[in-house]
């Protein structure tokens, strides 16, 4: 099996049905685009992220840089990947 290198960190909140919309399209391009998916609760995360994302959830961040919020952006996450 082929470890996955990459970490995409998802800033979610439970109940959001954008947040569990953008989960699934993640998931579903895992294993072709190899990375890991880190799911971080907003209300739970230290007051900085909280204040930074907490009404623009969900946030998909990858290495510092945010590629979407609200709204997967396939484009968005497959160049992020594309350049490692």
């Amino acid at each position: 099996m082929i470890q996955a290198k990459n970490l995409v960190t998802v800033y979610y909140r439970p109940g959001c049905h954008l947040c569990d919309d953008m989960i699934a399209a993640l998931q579903g391009l895992q294993s072709e685009l190899n990375f890991d998916i880190k799911l971080s609760d907003i209300d739970q995360a230290e007051p900085m992220i909280r204040q930074r994302y907490h009404v623009d959830i969900p946030v998909v961040e990858y290495e510092g840089e945010v590629l979407c919020y609200h709204f997967f952006d396939e484009q968005a996450l497959r160049l992020a990947l594309q350049h490692e």
